[in-house]
């Protein structure tokens, strides 16, 4: 299908034009939820959803900036990396990264982020939300599990919504079943995209080989 982007410039502008711009509109579109789905939102953690949070070493972190640019990224460390001091506040503690300090920067903005903890190879998730902070108090640091070296910081996070979803994602995408995984030769490696990305002259995808296996040796420095 062909879209016309001659009176708009881009396709996005295109697609924007006729698109949904009310809750009235996209809610013509679908059913009611269960009534299930609501009510199991609360505003704070269970002993089984802390007990999840204590099994889970990946969580995605969704953020935004004050323009409202949002930013997801993963943290991940042993299970139970993410502690939680009470059934309303959790911490994730800093690891050595990019030192971008994207998700900082905007927590530092906005005060909030989205959580999405995952347990490899099982397909529950399970989302909180809350308002969140940047701590760097030393008698916190002290009481956290660290991802390598001690934590400078940590992300501490006021629960307000705590929803476990169902599986069906990870099924519908055989996020644990490797024989049913896209093989690698079919996909573009992290180096190819970094060289692509980067298009820098000279610089070739041995180099960035190089510096991908050396970050990787050295992933907690």
């Amino acid at each position: 299908m062909m879209i016309d982007t001659e009176a708009t410039g881009s396709l996005f502008a295109s697609l924007q034009a006729d698109a949904l711009s009310s809750p009235d509109q996209l809610r013509e579109l679908y059913q009611q939820p269960n009534p299930n789905a609501l009510r199991k939102e609360i505003d704070h953690l269970t002993e089984e959803s802390r007990a999840l949070i204590g099994c889970s070493s990946l969580v995605f972190v969704g953020s935004a900036d004050a323009e409202g640019r949002a930013d997801v990224t993963p943290r991940g460390g042993p299970a139970g990396f993410v502690s939680v001091l009470d059934e309303r506040t959790l911490v994730i503690p800093d690891a050595t990264g990019n030192k971008r300090l994207d998700t900082m920067h905007n927590v530092l903005q906005t005060g909030s982020v989205g959580l999405l903890f995952l347990i490899p190879g099982r397909p529950t998730t399970l989302r909180v939300n809350g308002r969140a902070c940047v701590s760097a108090r030393p008698e916190l640091l002290a009481r956290l599990t660290p991802v390598g070296k001690p934590p400078v910081t940590a992300l501490v996070v006021h629960v307000e919504q705590v929803y476990p979803h169902c599986p069906k994602s990870l099924l519908r995408a055989n996020a644990w079943q490797p024989e049913r995984w896209v093989p690698a030769d079919a996909q573009p490696t992290s180096a190819e995209v970094t060289l692509a990305q980067l298009n820098l002259p000279g610089l070739t995808i041995d180099q960035i080989e190089e510096t991908e296996r050396e970050s990787l040796r050295l992933r907690y420095e």
